[in-house]
Order: C-alpha cells, then sequence, then structure tokens
C-alpha cells in the first residue's frame, strides 16, 4: 500500500521553499577550505540547481572561509525571487578541518555585516547560530542577533547542533524558525530534536543527508533501490523526505551529474513497509 503523497514545499515563516535544497559545503577547497578546485563548475552547479527549482541554499562564512557566500552570489545574484538563501556564522577557522566556535557577540555582529556584503543583501533570509560556544552565554552570544532582526538585517534565527533544552533556552530570547542537526538514514543521535522541531512547527535540517548507513542495512537499502531503479542515496534522501514533513534536505555536490541525481529523488515514493522496513 502507498501512503498519500508526500508533500514537497515547506514554509519557513513566510517563505516558501521546496524541501529539496541545495547545501554549498562541497563548493569549497579540501577539508572546506578555500576556494573550489574548479570555480568556473562551482558557479554552472548552483545555476543548474536553481534552474532545476532548487529555491533553498544552505552556506555559511566559515565554508572556506568566506569563500562559498561569496560564490552563491557571483553565480545567482541578482537573486530570483523566492530564492531562499541561509547562511551560519559562529564558527571561527584557523586551518582546513579546524573548527571552533566563538559565540563572541563583536564576533557574531561582524560575522552579520561580512555576510550580507558577500551575499549581496539587505537582509538575510535565514540567519543560523552555527555552534553555541560553551564559554559565552547564549544570550550575550544573540544580543547583536536580536538587533540585526530589530533592524531588519536578518528575517528569521536558526540553530545548528543543539539539544531540545538549548532551544527552548534560545526560543525564550528570540523566535527560531530552524534546526540544522546531523540526521540521516544511519545516524538518528538527534531523532528527539527532530520530533520537537516537528511538534513545534520548526524546520528541520539534517547535514549530511546522504549517508545510508551502517553495511548491516546496505543489502535491505539495495533491495529497495533497485525497485525503484534508483541509487542508495536517493533512496536515503527519499526516507527523510517521508520521515517527517518539515525535513528541509541539502545534500551539495560538486558534479552536474550528481546534482541532477538527487533532485530526482522528489520522484520516488516509497510505500509504508519500506519506509518502515529502512526506519528499523
Amino acid at each position: 500500500m502507498v501512503t498519500e503523497k508526500v508533500n514537497l514545499t515547506y514554509k519557513i515563516g513566510d517563505l516558501e521553499v521546496n524541501r529539496l535544497g541545495f547545501g554549498g559545503m562541497q563548493l569549497t577547497g579540501k577539508g572546506v577550505w578555500g576556494e573550489v578546485p574548479d570555480r568556473e563548475n562551482g558557479l554552472k552547479v548552483l545555476q543548474k540547481a536553481v534552474e532545476l527549482g532548487v529555491n533553498f541554499i544552505d552556506t555559511a562564512d566559515s565554508y572556506g572561509p568566506y569563500t562559498n557566500e561569496k560564490l552563491i552570489a557571483d553565480a545567482l545574484h541578482p537573486y530570483k525571487e523566492g530564492l531562499v538563501i541561509a547562511t551560519k556564522s559562529g564558527l571561527e577557522r584557523p586551518g582546513p578541518d579546524n573548527w571552533v566556535p566563538n559565540g563572541d557577540p563583536s564576533h557574531i555582529k561582524k560575522a552579520i555585516a561580512g555576510s550580507m556584503e558577500r551575499l549581496q543583501v539587505e537582509q538575510i533570509d535565514l540567519w543560523q547560530l552555527h555552534r553555541i560556544d560553551s564559554k559565552v552565554p547564549v544570550r550575550e552570544t544573540l544580543e547583536p542577533v536580536i538587533k540585526a532582526v530589530e533592524d531588519g538585517k536578518i528575517k528569521y534565527v536558526g540553530l545548528s547542533e543543539v539539544t531540545v533544552d538549548q532551544i527552548k533556552e534560545v526560543q525564550d530570547l528570540l523566535p527560531i524558525v530552524s534546526v540544522q542537526n546531523r540526521y540521516n538514514l544511519g545516524d538518528r543521535e538527534w531523532e528527539e530534536v527532530l520530533d520537537y522541531t516537528t511538534e513545534n512547527g520548526l524546520a528541520f535540517i539534517p547535514w549530511f543527508p546522504l549517508a545510508s548507513g551502517p553495511d548491516k542495512m546496505q543489502e535491505k537499502i539495495e533491495s529497495i533501490a533497485k525497485k525503484h531503479s534508483a541509487t542508495t542515496a536517493q533512496i536515503a534522501l527519499t526516507w527523510l523526505l517521508k520521515r517527517a514533513e518539515n525535513i528541509l534536505l541539502i545534500p551539495g555536490t560538486k558534479s552536474l551529474e550528481h546534482l541532477e541525481e538527487n533532485i530526482k529523488a522528489t520522484e520516488i515514493e516509497l510505500t509504508d513497509s519500506e519506509f518502515e522496513a529502512l526506519s528499523k
């Protein structure tokens, strides 16, 4: 038996987006450091994503650092009406594969201004705190964010890698519309957070969405993929779309071929029994 069709759009506040978006992190150098090796191809991938219907793109000032936001602006500015760009701040980059939380208010204030300049926007659609810095009270970290919202520089605010208690603590300070935690078919550590966002009308944006789980799951996934003439990556994405209606997907790639393959995941419909088999 097949359930009713999965809804492929979601509203972040008043911004309606297609649930299969694009994550920019891979369009950088090795270790998420420096410029993407083939910049012309990077520009083409972003342009093709939008051409194929992507209207939600996720980036961060720390990707590069700074190069990814600029690449997005170079590829897509002036932005098509309805295209939502989400960015993040709160991590510093001393070197490749090195990420250090910095929740100092002066750093956050400067980061917001930097993102606006690189993205060439007067208002950031969705600004997300990349990490809560344990060395700085979150109330202090968010002071410049609250001011930026009041001043119209940020439309909506989200969080990344947070617990339910941390979400609630921040919700006491300002409205939150999204949470971005690691979650995929094989890694469901943040199940409780996903359930909280679903129940409370927040978007859940899983990063690393293409992981398809441990080896013991591969046979099951491959069998289902074969039935749908699909790849295991497409099945991993389709499972997430069916898992909860507030999940927004941001698979990233440097490949035009993989980009098209990812977007075609929206055409696959898992049956209830297939979904349950993968969910176990």
